[in-house]
């Protein structure tokens, strides 16, 4: 029988105690746990550790999203944020930080997705995937010549003599033949008809059951992709079709399912899954320009060593907004409690960006808020350069305008 288990960031996956929430079963836990140590070094995904009463466990790390194992078990990540307890709520910021990331197929989702929160993940990325199908097939999918080889009963486009001779020297009532048709059976629609079916498998929800089952019906006369990573290198998005491409974007984030994250191995069925360091990234860069901040990320062109040029510089942000002087912005995402969770690279890092970013005299480095935070900002001047630390919630944004010095 199917099971969905929900975690937030840094909570565990147990097999000791089945009135837990987090219990898994042993064959479960096991295919997760191949999971792990097959992408431990690339990714670590969950942390294979041990816990008082439970013996091993599997913990969350950085990364959220989703899990499925063979078993249909899926485990959703969400995650941890500063004063908000509902899991509806937390998959809500979620799906808003997704929406930032560059080459996501996300950004157009609207807001009745964000209102079905209490949906499963997984049924909310099919149902975003649904309505950007509906709004291509409302411009109708598109056709080409197709060229065709075939053996036939009757004569049709071009006769090809070596290939009659090989196939019909006893059949001399066929005829081997090429021709062109115009069909809608094209490398876009194969990938397209492949992700509808692969997501009528993955599906549980009624509503998009029946949407698939509609679409697939659309895509009748399509033949399914035998080789996805192939036939996606084939696709080209001109003029002509540039209508595709959110939908395709999202047949590779299915089919591929590593277009996020390089995860590899056999253990479970499907795996999405998000890094918060990026997606804290993105989220931060999208906040800024709201708030009129001209946003330049991962600014290139400056060296800490210059003639030869070496050690390249790339901050995450470097902002403008009206006359004032730039501000230079890294962002990491990293618990921090207390004073001495900040660590001196990061210090250092943020006075190398301010010795060569001659413009620039605010510099900041941005961290997540956190649930226990005994350090409301930390700044320091040295060389007119101010360094200062800002904590950003995900819920709420910064509780102070950035550029703004603190005394």
């Amino acid at each position: 029988m199917a099971k969905q288990i929900t975690l937030k960031e840094y909570e565990f996956l147990q097999t000791k105690d089945k009135m837990q929430k987090n219990f898994v079963e042993t064959k479960t836990f096991a295919q997760l746990e191949n999971f792990v140590l097959q992408n431990e070094e690339t990714a670590p995904y969950l942390k294979l550790t041990t816990k008082k009463g439970f013996g091993k466990v599997l913990q969350a790390q950085n990364y959220v999203g989703l899990i499925q194992t063979k078993n249909a078990t899926t485990i959703e990540i969400l995650p941890k944020i500063k004063n908000v307890s509902s899991d509806e709520e937390s998959k809500n910021i979620l799906l808003k930080m997704l929406k930032t990331l560059k080459k996501s197929p996300f950004k157009n989702f609207h807001k009745a997705e964000l209102q079905s929160a209490k949906m499963p993940l997984l049924e909310i990325f099919i149902s975003m995937f649904l309505e950007e199908l509906a709004t291509l097939v409302r411009k109708g999918i598109k056709s080409e010549y197709i060229l065709k080889e075939e053996n036939l009963h009757f004569l049709k486009g071009k006769f090809k003599m070596g290939e009659q001779i090989q196939h019909n020297a006893i059949h001399k009532e066929r005829f081997f033949v090429a021709y062109e048709e115009f069909s809608n059976d094209r490398v876009e629609n194969r990938l397209i008809k492949t992700t509808l079916e692969f997501l009528y498998k993955k599906s549980k929800c009624n509503k998009n059951q029946q949407k698939l089952r509609e679409f697939l019906f659309i895509f009748d006369d399509v033949k399914r992709s035998h080789n996805i990573t192939t036939d996606f290198a084939k696709v080209r998005l001109d003029r002509q079709m540039k209508a595709y491409e959110q939908v395709l974007i999202y047949s590779k984030t299915f089919l591929l399912e590593n277009s996020f994250s390089p995860y590899s191995g056999k253990d479970v069925a499907f795996a999405l899954l998000f890094d918060m360091n990026l997606l804290f990234e993105s989220y931060v860069g999208a906040y800024l320009k709201k708030k009129g901040f001209d946003v330049q990320a991962q600014d290139k062109g400056k060296y800490l060593v210059e003639k030869p040029n070496r050690y390249a510089l790339r901050p995450d942000f470097v902002l403008n907004k009206g006359k004032e002087n730039e501000i230079v912005a890294d962002t990491k995402y990293k618990n921090i409690k207390e004073q001495k969770d900040i660590s001196q690279a990061d210090m250092y890092q943020l006075y190398a960006y301010g010795t060569k970013y001659k413009e620039t005299k605010q510099l900041y480095f941005i961290y997540p808020k956190g649930e226990e935070l005994h350090l409301k900002r930390s700044s320091y001047i040295e060389n007119e350069l101010h360094l200062d630390v800002l904590f950003f919630d995900l819920a709420l944004g910064f509780e102070q305008d950035i550029g703004v010095t603190s005394e």
